[in-house]
Formats: C-alpha cells, structure tokens, sequence
C-alpha cells in the first residue's frame, strides 16, 4: 500500500487547490491489517489458545462472519499465523481506515518505509 497524507488548499477565487504531501509510506501487504485484532490474536496464539478461542475472538468483534466462517478463519490463522498489523480499522466508521499508527511507526518497523 503506498500512502499519501496530504494538505489541501482551495484557491476559490482561481477555482483552483494545492496539495502539500506532508507524509509519503510504502506498507508492505503483510503489516496492511488492523493493529488491535492481530495483536490480540498473537496473544491468544502465544497463550496456547485453541481454533475456540481465536473463533470467539473474531466473533467478539463484531466482524461479519457466522460461527462456521469463524472456525474456518481461526485454522487458518493457526496454521498461518499473521503479522501484527499497523492499520486501524474502524468499523464504527464503517470500516474506515486510520493512519495515525502507520504514520509514527514508519522507518521504525520492518515493512513500513518513509519514502
């Protein structure tokens, strides 16, 4: 993922607008996922947790899957356990993304890269 974080200002009167690139990071795919989900799910794995207790992780937080789907995702995360993420996704905000913790983190952690 390669982020922009930008400044913009509209020149109304020459209907025009300036961006000012403020932050430029190039996310590698495998810290693309949100902080607080793979850091509870690596201590769960750390904690000999099971397939149940990573299933009812993932239903505890409201994520859009049924019980099946939930099973089916938490052997895979046992076989193949992720990385810790460095995005937050918000599903109050309609699962937007936030930035912040990208921003702070990068040239600091491996795979994420001030450019």
């Amino acid at each position: 993922m390669l982020l922009f974080v930008y400044r913009k200002t509209d020149d109304r009167s020459r209907r025009t607008a300036r961006l000012t690139i403020l932050h430029t990071i190039f996310i590698e795919e495998r810290r693309t996922a949100d902080y607080q989900m793979t850091t509870k799910i690596r201590e769960v794995i750390v904690n000999d947790g099971n397939e149940d207790d990573i299933a009812g992780l993932l239903l505890d937080r409201n994520l859009l899957v049924d019980d099946t789907e939930a099973h089916a995702i938490a052997r895979e995360i046992l076989s193949h356990a992720p990385e810790v993420g460095y995005l937050t996704i918000s599903n109050a905000y309609q699962w937007r993304l936030q930035y912040g913790r990208v921003i702070t983190q990068a040239g600091q952690i491996e795979g994420i890269t001030r450019l």
